[in-house]
């Protein structure tokens, strides 16, 4: 049976890191469905570093399709989730849903794989984050610390089935790790 992977994001997510998961997926033929609050082309962001600003820089990148709504979404259908970051988790973690998809991954232990901001759609799902260690973007250390977990600084990080990145820079291990996770899920769901 082919694996299903969901991609949980929005618009502003940023464009690396919902393109690069997506594709690695079909390129491993598993089944990946983006699942936003609503059904629709979502804009993509890039972010960049820039020498001169203490920040990241933003630019509108491409679009891409979600294929369902987060209503249409039973995560128990699916055997991994992955949240990009980018700005769409400051606003896609508000829904209710979208909690209870990432609150489903966590209790569950199934493996889920959160980048740059991402882990902010985890910091809704406080008591299944509890002393969790996660990597996060940098910024993002306040929101991950004052929900339990324990950040590590590290670009990336493994904690039993949840894989965290800081960057787009990380996706390549990002992903590798990702698929480790769900492999060995799958050998253990196989027994």
């Amino acid at each position: 049976m082919s694996k299903r992977v969901l991609i949980l994001t929005g618009d502003a997510v940023e464009a690396l890191e919902v393109f690069y998961p997506y594709y690695r997926c079909l390129e491993e033929d598993i089944q990946c469905t983006i699942a936003s609050p609503v059904k629709k082309k979502l804009q993509t962001v890039v972010h960049d570093f820039l020498p001169e600003m203490e920040t990241f820089t933003e630019k509108t990148g491409y679009k891409i399709d979600s294929h369902a709504s987060v209503d249409e979404v039973d995560p128990a259908d699916y055997d991994g989730l992955i949240i990009p970051g980018g700005r769409a988790p400051e606003y896609i973690r508000m829904n209710t849903k979208v909690q209870e998809i990432a609150a489903h991954f966590l209790k569950e232990n199934k493996p889920l794989g959160v980048i740059c901001h991402g882990q902010l759609v985890l910091t809704t799902v406080r008591e299944y984050l509890q002393d969790r260690e996660v990597t996060a973007y940098p910024a993002c250390r306040p929101e991950v610390e004052a929900a339990g977990a324990v950040f590590v600084e590290q670009t990336l990080h493994v904690d039993r089935n949840l894989v965290t990145g800081q960057a787009w820079p990380d996706l390549p291990k990002f992903m590798k790790e990702f698929f480790n996770v769900l492999k060995k899920a799958e050998k253990v769901n196989a027994k």
